[in-house]
């Protein structure tokens, strides 16, 4: 026999709504924060578009080499900015994160790296090191697409197989 509560509802009822409502809570809690990171992110790509905006200032106090380098560093890493934004937005829509949006952010935030330190005159045990890491993250990114566990069509499937020949 089922135990109720001294209201009359059965004991199991109970425990499953607020399991229920623990989940909504937290799909709520999880959606605000994830709004607040959006609206920082934006704020910090509207900050940088300003920074890099002024930085054209370079162009006429500057060797035209040096501030050319501050403006594409610094437009590589706004690049990077939006790529986090959309890792964002994909999982406010999607409920998870894609792992190719990971490595593509990792991507564009290790080429950013590479190129200041081309710009620096870095070594060449950095440039290696950065290299093994830009030829691993792009192996990832092939697998990740290739063995995605989202649903494909058989256009996606025939695009990942190549082109295909009468």
């Amino acid at each position: 026999m089922e135990q109720t509560l001294s209201n009359g509802w059965p004991k199991r009822f109970i425990i499953t709504l607020t399991a229920y409502d623990i989940t909504r809570v937290w799909e709520a809690g999880t959606r605000f924060i994830l709004s607040l990171l959006t609206l920082t992110i934006l704020l910090g790509l509207a900050g940088g578009v300003v920074k890099t905006f002024l930085d054209l200032r370079l162009l006429m106090s500057t060797d035209l080499d040096i501030a050319l380098r501050h403006i594409i560093v610094d437009a590589l890493t706004l690049l990077a900015v939006v790529e986090v934004l959309k890792t964002t937005l994909t999982y406010c829509s999607d409920g998870r994160v894609r792992v190719t949006f990971i490595v593509d952010t990792v991507l564009v935030v290790m080429l950013t790296e590479i190129i200041s330190r081309w710009f620096t005159g870095g070594e060449w045990r950095q440039f290696a090191i950065l290299g093994g890491i830009l030829i691993t993250l792009g192996l990832m990114r092939i697998l990740a697409v290739r063995y995605s566990p989202a649903p494909t069509t058989f256009t996606q499937q025939a695009n990942q197989l190549g082109p295909s020949f009468p």
